[in-house]
């Protein structure tokens, strides 16, 4: 089967690990010809270390693009392409009006976001990355819905599998001191507010232990980070929080931590190098992941949200317990490794998704229930785009509109 993999912009973020890493399993063990259709950018690197046929997209500036419709429609037919795996909201938009809707040609999505996209064609193939979210969104969405977990390259993400030392001496964060490492993209959305508790709290606690905080990633928000550590460092005379700048490739960084924290994609590479792990989210969330709270993220995805309190005491004792527990680290560690081993693989996530594209190809969307959910989307989509985004994500997640 030939399948074009429609990703959003090849930042370094976790969708993009995990289409690339998933098509070159689908290519190697399961037969198929993938080509990755994106906008360029840093991670198309990892395309081509893993021998993948790639295509670059424009840069749409709204969502749906015209333009990247348009180009997805050429690629298509030039291709001869049997079925569009489109990855993120906006790229399910472009290819279920561009492809989906006029020509019928199979496409399925994955939204890996924290809540379910209700603005998205209910018909459309789709998988979520939590049973919650999977179970949610099968009230409502009459397509199939399937489980794809965050994947992760257990081979590469091994605790033997890279050496930190020259990060650790190229960062100058071999002298010692404990690494707390967040390996992140830096945007407001979704990813600030942790990342400014996360440097906040370990700030509190370099007063009495000898810790610091390493921030791996690029973004919008590196600038205002970086501010922020500085006064930081400033403060304590030290380097107590440093950031790196984006990495293609962070094992490294991985393996010179203590202690990680994270979310979603980000926080399984770390449990896959056997380290403890934090759970960060929104609202003032943070949680250990251990056997105690284990069943809760499997189930709600590794992500929450707090009850909006700002103080960094929560996470700063959690660091701390961490830490002066030392002899109780590599158990946590290895529990986190074993779940990741069991549940995250690479290969489980392949097969699911071979299965889920033959599924598709094998059932086609009537022409007639496609147009009625195209409207309903752009109604929808066109309504929300105008509400404040407060607004919009209690809309979106209460389903006041769009059932």
């Amino acid at each position: 089967m030939k399948i074009l993999v429609f990703g959003h912009h090849l930042e370094l973020g976790g969708s993009q690990f995990n289409s690339v890493e998933l098509s070159a399993v689908l290519e190697r063990d399961h037969g198929h010809e993938v080509i990755v259709f994106a906008a360029p950018g840093p991670a198309v690197d990892l395309i081509h270390e893993r021998g993948l046929s790639y295509v670059a997209a424009p840069r749409g500036q709204v969502h749906p693009s015209p333009a990247v419709m348009r180009a997805v429609r050429r690629l298509v037919a030039e291709h001869r392409v049997d079925i569009v795996h489109a990855w993120e909201w906006a790229q399910c938009l472009e290819a279920f009006y561009a492809l989906q809707l006029p020509g019928r040609l199979p496409v399925v999505g994955s939204d890996m976001s924290m809540e379910v996209t209700r603005f998205l064609p209910r018909c459309l193939p789709i998988t979520y990355g939590t049973p919650a979210l999977v179970e949610e969104a099968r009230r409502s969405h009459t397509g199939p819905v399937e489980l794809l977990e965050p994947p992760v390259d257990t081979e590469r993400n091994h605790p033997t599998a890279v050496d930190p030392t020259e990060f650790k001496t190229c960062h100058g964060l071999d002298d010692g001191h404990f690494n707390v490492v967040v390996v992140s993209r830096l945007t407001s959305w979704l990813k600030l507010e942790g990342l400014e508790r996360s440097m906040d709290a370990v700030g509190a606690l370099a007063r009495k232990c000898p810790v610091r905080l390493v921030v791996v990633g690029g973004g919008t928000a590196f600038d205002r980070l970086a501010a922020r550590a500085a006064r930081i460092n400033a403060q304590f005379g030290r380097r107590v929080a440093v950031l790196t700048g984006p990495m293609t490739d962070p094992r490294p960084a991985y393996a010179a931590a203590d202690v990680v924290l994270g979310m979603g994609s980000s926080v399984l590479r770390g449990m896959a190098f056997a380290k403890p792990c934090i759970v960060l989210g929104e609202k003032g969330f943070s949680e250990p992941f251990n056997p105690h709270t284990s069943p809760r993220f499997l189930w709600e995805g590794f992500y929450g949200l707090g009850n909006g309190e700002r103080s960094v005491d929560r996470l700063s004792a959690q660091i701390a317990e961490l830490l002066e527990g030392l002899d109780k680290l590599p158990e946590l560690g290895a529990f986190g490794r074993k779940v990741v081993e069991e549940r995250f693989s690479l290969e489980v996530g392949a097969a699911t998704l071979d299965a889920f594209y033959r599924s598709a190809a094998d059932h086609a969307v009537s022409w007639p229930r496609a147009a009625v959910e195209g409207v309903r989307s752009a109604l929808y989509r066109s309504a929300s785009a105008f509400l404040p985004d407060g607004v919009r994500r209690q809309v979106t997640r209460r389903g006041l509109i769009g059932r």
